[in-house]
């Protein structure tokens, strides 16, 4: 399998597992150690979760055909790069702390990264024309 349709993968795999997590009322603030928010804040998660359950779904079939699926990158590569923005500017204020971001401070770098680099060689007309046969 080639590295592009891996990192797809493990990609969707981080969507489904924050997905199942933000669906399960009261379990991000607790495994992250934040203060119990008010019930309302399940309804928000709960909509977060069924957006990354969606996004994962879209990273396994851009895994199938990383070139004919460029819009599903295009995409994770724009939230990756919102996640990230968003995670320095809490940071920033001190609403959260590095500890509480853990991974969102670095992974969102790394994705887009990788995926870009991909993204480069998937529109590459030979690498199109050759997987295309393949």
């Amino acid at each position: 399998m080639k590295l592009m349709q891996r990192i797809l993968i493990a990609i969707g795999a981080v969507q489904v597992l924050l997905g199942v997590t933000f669906l399960i009322p009261g379990l991000f603030q607790q495994l992250m150690g934040f203060d119990t928010a008010p019930e309302w804040v399940d309804w928000l998660f709960a909509m977060f979760g069924a957006r990354a359950l969606g996004f994962a779904y879209g990273m396994f079939i851009a895994a199938r055909k990383p070139a004919q699926n460029i819009a599903w990158i295009r995409a994770m590569i724009g939230i990756q790069a919102i996640d990230w923005v968003a995670t320095l500017a809490y940071l920033a204020t001190g609403a959260v702390t590095l500890a509480q971001v853990t991974t969102a401070a670095f992974l969102p770098v790394v994705f887009i990264v990788i995926l870009s680099r991909g993204l480069t060689r998937t529109d590459d007309p030979a690498r199109l024309t050759a997987s295309a046969t393949a």
